[in-house]
């Protein structure tokens, strides 16, 4: 159980440049594609660093007539505004010269408030912001941090293409606003005219270098949007308001736009689509592929061609600031799919986790630190701007955005992130995010498992129950009314019933009582509030998450370390679920398989506190297995069983040597290892880590939590239960004790106890 799988092949930025027409300055993050659960099998992993930043200023007003007339106010600002908003940008395409063409979308979020919000495409210059006190290197520009806007083109119809009305129609030059289209991604063809996926459609628009429509828009194979001009009396929309072409790529003769979201008549709410366009012929091919998000909500913000079949995407959720799980750009071949037909991604950098080694702009917002971070909602540009060095952005929905400084509307970023390799490194202690980073996140959602891997654990642990359609969700408990706001939804007050669970009779709802969707409708909650109060400011936020998805989290992961994150599921109430006829094991042991995990090297650590379930899945899988102790009482399944054996005797020398047979480690209470005196103060270590290691077995602890009231006396700050104590030294003395790992709900101190 000691951090199995540390040699995982890192890819590698390429220096190549992808041959294509549309775009030709891409490059390619370039190495071996193998299947899920197989990347980065070596000694090095992609490393981000920032290295550059430039801002601007949210209220920035380029010339132009007056806009915002009926924009939604916020953050102390109220249209209309004296010229022209620039909203943060959508998509931008490289100039090679420092500058870039840089496009905002349709303004104010909708047809109803843009009307005054003219579409332009933006010719910007960052002057980047290295850190270093002074210009410096091939991305310095004068280093003051600011985005100089430099000219523009304005989207028109001056031909007369369109064949509906535009807010312009009667004008000379019939400028497009965001009342007519909502643009969002970007690509430069050779020739210098411009093809831009755009929403209401959702269409393809091509444009002249000048921003004059060439040709009447190219709409959408698959359905329309409910802004769409051309939508028929009674017709329903298959594409979701504002969720269609957020993200295009280009390589070659080809246009790659990818929808948003979901489409409407798609059974997989984490399905989304990517196409294939023919510029030369100006039409779809017929040819699509599959992506799917690491959880429903999410949506796709920019896309970049980093080769003739592989691209950059952007993945995001709709959260700021603190409350952010998602912003993340993983590289995707359109070639190689998983078994399920999706295409295979590989994460490139997480935008919740970059190094700032040189404290560029660190202290003026939150993300802006040690670690940087780009918390925004709108996550929405993305491309390489050379071999080794991507760019990033955001679309800031002024004024409504605040992720840096509560109260204040986000300025526009850019941002350089240098990707160099680093070797994988293994302290040789296990850091387990117990339920994830539950001290600062409400426990078993994406939010504190992201926290988690973000801290630096090794693995993620989800407590594994079942839903009444068999479906394995992570909940503490199968009662949920404790960790979800169920006890509020009407609908399911009829569902509050007493049962027996391991012997106990308790009142409450549980998960096997509802389906998956029934679920989905439900929002966690803290479970401690008493002790963690400041974790109740993300009460109502996060879904109930599949099992399915945390593997997805993990596997599409790396730790701190470089390795791939493990995860650590827990089987929880067995017996009990047998009864039920819902049997937890089969259903764990296919999803295993078919994520990739199924194997004995796998990140994976299967943990239980009965004994015949571990026994059962020794024959069903190959995966690791850890015996969970407590320090009262037997497992259940004894108990039912009536054999009389307690935890105490599974951890006698006798009982450590029985527990081999079937299972790789022990995951015991802390009290268990290292006892307490009268008094609170630790003891002097049992002999069960020792006789467990020499019966083979590796040993990890739970749980260490930062709070008085978890602490030994002597690590301890007050008489106040939840006051914050020093954890990194109690787990010290247990790491000195001999401890391989162990879980804990702040795994930042954990991790910092370890190094």
């Amino acid at each position: 159980m000691s951090t199995p799988l540390r040699t995982r092949a890192a890819r590698v930025v390429a220096a190549a440049a992808a041959t294509s027409l549309l775009l030709p300055a891409a490059v390619a993050v370039a190495g071996p594609r193998p299947g899920p659960a197989t990347e980065h099998h070596g000694g090095t992993h992609l490393a981000a660093t920032l290295a550059g930043r430039a801002t601007l200023s949210a209220d920035y007003l380029a010339d132009g007539p007056p806009s915002g007339a009926a924009a939604s106010p916020g953050n102390g600002r109220q249209g209309p505004w004296d010229g022209q908003v620039i909203p943060g940008f959508s998509a931008m395409v490289d100039n090679h010269d420092g500058t870039f063409w840089a496009q905002p979308d349709n303004g104010f979020g909708a047809k109803g408030n843009s009307a005054d919000f003219l579409l332009r495409n933006y010719l910007v210059r960052p002057q980047w912001d290295t850190g270093r006190g002074k210009p410096s290197g091939k991305h310095s520009g004068k280093g003051n941090g600011e985005i100089k806007v430099l000219d523009f083109v304005e989207y028109n119809d001056r031909d007369h293409v369109l064949d509906f009305d535009i807010v312009n129609e009667d004008t000379t030059d019939r400028l497009l606003t965001g009342a007519d289209f909502d643009v969002e991604s970007l690509v430069r063809a050779a020739d210098g005219t411009f093809w831009v996926g755009e929403e209401f459609g959702p269409f393809l628009l091509h444009f002249d270098a000048d921003g004059t429509l060439l040709e009447a828009p190219y709409g959408f194979p698959d359905g329309k949007s409910p802004g769409n001009p051309y939508l028929e009396p009674g017709e329903t929309p298959n594409v979701g308001s504002s969720r269609g072409f957020e993200a295009m790529a280009g390589s070659g003769r080809y246009l790659y736009p990818v929808v948003e979201g979901a489409l409407a008549d798609d059974a997989d709410p984490r399905r989304r689509w990517i196409y294939q366009f023919d510029t030369r012929r100006g039409e779809y091919t017929g040819k699509r592929w599959a992506y799917q998000t690491d959880q429903t909500a999410n949506v796709i913000g920019d896309a970049f061609s980093t080769g003739r079949d592989s691209m950059l995407l952007i993945e995001r959720d709709d959260f700021e600031g603190d409350q952010s799980v998602t912003k993340r750009v993983y590289e995707i071949d359109l070639g190689r799919t998983d078994r399920d037909g999706f295409v295979r991604k590989e994460l490139v950098v997480d935008a919740l986790r970059i190094d700032n080694p040189r404290g560029i702009d660190a202290g003026e917002g939150y993300g802006l630190g040690e670690t940087f971070a780009l918390p925004v909602q709108s996550f929405e540009t993305v491309l390489f701007v050379d071999k080794d060095t991507l760019l990033i952005g955001n679309d800031n929905n002024y004024p409504g955005n605040d992720a840096r400084v509560t109260g204040t509307p986000d300025d526009t970023e850019m941002a350089l992130v240098d990707l160099r390799k680093k070797r994988v490194a293994d302290d040789g202690v296990t850091v387990v995010g117990h339920r994830g980073a539950s001290g600062y996140r409400p426990e078993h959602t994406l939010a504190a498992y992201e926290t988690a891997i973000n801290q630096c654990a090794d693995y993620i642990e989800p407590d594994v129950v079942s839903t009444k359609d068999g479906v394995l969700v992570a909940r503490h408990e199968n009662e949920i009314s404790g960790t979800t706001d169920v006890a509020t939804h009407a609908e399911f007050a009829g569902r509050r019933t007493t049962k027996t669970i391991d012997g106990a009779r308790i009142t409450g709802w549980f998960t096997e009582d509802f389906t998956l969707a029934e679920l989905r409708t439900l929002r966690a909650k803290e479970r401690l509030p008493q002790v963690r109060p400041q974790n109740t400011a993300f009460d109502g936020l996060y879904l109930i998450p599949t099992l399915d998805e945390v593997l997805d989290l993990a596997r599409n992961s790396r730790t701190c370390d470089g390795a791939p994150v493990g995860v650590y599921p827990e089987t929880k109430h067995p017996t009990y679920f047998d009864s039920v006829g819902l049997s937890l094991e089969e259903p764990l042991v296919a999803e295993l398989r078919r994520n990739g995990f199924d194997r004995r090297d796998a990140p994976v650590i299967v943990q239980s506190f009965e004994v015949g379930n571990l026994q059962e899945l020794d024959e069903l899988t190959d995966v690791p297995l850890g015996q969970l102790i407590s320090s009262s009482g037997a497992p259940y399944d004894l108990v039912a069983d009536g054999d009389p054996r307690t935890y105490a005797d599974l951890v006698t020398r006798q009982g450590l040597r029985e527990i081999a047979t079937y299972a790789d480690g022990i995951g015991s209470e802390k009290n268990v290892l290292i006892p307490r005196n009268a008094d609170g103060t630790l003891a002097a270590p049992s002999s069960v880590i020792r006789d467990a290691h020499r019966a083979g077995l590796d040993v990890h602890a739970w749980t260490f939590r930062r709070e008085n009231q978890f602490l030994a006396a002597e690590f301890r700050s007050s008489a106040d239960p939840n006051g914050i104590g020093d954890l990194v030294g109690e787990i010290e003395v247990f790491l000195d004790a001999g401890l391989d790992g162990f879980f804990s709900d702040n795994p930042d101190l954990g991790d910092a106890a370890v190094s």
